[in-house]
């Protein structure tokens, strides 16, 4: 297990700075210039665009400015200045993470509770009406996109029934966030009923089900030990996955309920050409998926015991 480990953050390190590098080049090859930016339809003279861009390093190598971002992280972890407000990057993460991370959590227990719920009930009733009804449920909700089920959320249990507050203040209340973490989590909520019903499904008729039943189990191993461990691997898959996808997609749902977190800030550095900020977002957002996806990895072997790791 331990050189698993070891070998698997060997190879984090190149992922790491191929899909930084990428996404650098990416940001910095958007038109426009963000300086010239700074001063609208009013312009500013060369000179005075000239000595920002120096000050900012943007008149370098684009490989230079690759490197000096990079090496400011891994040394000093410092991921720049905004353009627009000059302030460090990493105050600006700091105010949107713990907003985005709070909506996410909410949005994840949401899918895992509900969306395991009506997979296992969808599964161990297969055929019959039960699982008829959360297919339905399930595609139904993959056919509605995340902003017409926002605006449906906000439109009948904020306007009408006033059950919400439309949008979410800037205390971030833990009772505001509810209504757009399940707008969040309810994409991935019907994939992870679907998934969990056609993996339990598909269990249920294997040689070792059938084995257990004869050597005279009860029920609740069979199901809680044999059926739900072999069921759940690719369910804790796409649940891994999963956590990036909530934190960096949270776009839409952040722009309907006024949600002042990294889905937010996304759309204000790519509209504002900050390219410090986004690529810093999106650099966190690459340490989650390795970190969440090395973990991931290490749950298959408490689930399936016939895996080993050399």
């Amino acid at each position: 297990m331990g050189r698993y480990v070891a070998r698997r953050l060997l190879q984090m390190i190149p992922v790491f700075f191929g899909t930084t590098l990428l996404i650098f080049l990416m940001v910095y090859s958007l038109p426009g210039d963000p300086v010239a930016g700074l001063f609208g339809d009013k312009g500013a003279s060369p000179a005075t665009i000239a000595e920002i861009r120096h000050k900012l390093g943007l008149d370098q190598p684009i490989l230079k400015q690759y490197w000096d971002y990079i090496s400011g992280i891994l040394f000093h972890f410092d991921f720049g200045t905004q353009i627009r407000n000059d302030r460090p990057v990493t105050e600006v993460l700091g105010d949107a993470f713990p907003v985005t991370i709070q909506l996410a959590a909410l949005a994840f227990a949401f899918e895992l509770v509900f969306g395991l719920g009506l997979g296992i009930i969808a599964g161990l009733r297969a055929g019959r009406m039960a699982d008829n009804a959360i297919l339905i449920f399930t595609l139904l909700i993959i056919s509605i996109p995340v902003f017409v089920l926002g605006f449906l959320i906000k439109m009948v249990f904020a306007f009408q029934l006033e059950w919400i507050a439309p949008n979410v203040s800037n205390q971030q209340l833990l009772s505001e966030m509810i209504a757009p973490a399940i707008v969040l989590g309810g994409l991935s909520l019907a994939y992870v009923a679907r998934l969990t019903r056609t993996s339990m499904a598909e269990n249920l008729r294997a040689d070792y089900m059938r084995t257990a039943v004869a050597k005279g189990l009860p029920k609740r191993r069979i199901i809680g030990v044999h059926l739900m461990r072999n069921s759940m691997i690719p369910v804790v898959t796409f649940l891994g996955t999963d956590i990036g996808a909530l934190m960096g997609g949270a776009v839409v749902t952040e722009g309907i309920f006024n949600v002042k977190g990294v889905g937010g800030l996304i759309y204000e550095s790519i509209s504002r050409r900050e390219g410090s900020t986004l690529v810093g977002l999106v650099t966190v957002l690459v340490v989650v998926y390795l970190i969440t996806s090395l973990l991931i990895d290490l749950l298959y072997a408490v689930l399936d015991p016939r895996i080993r790791y050399a």
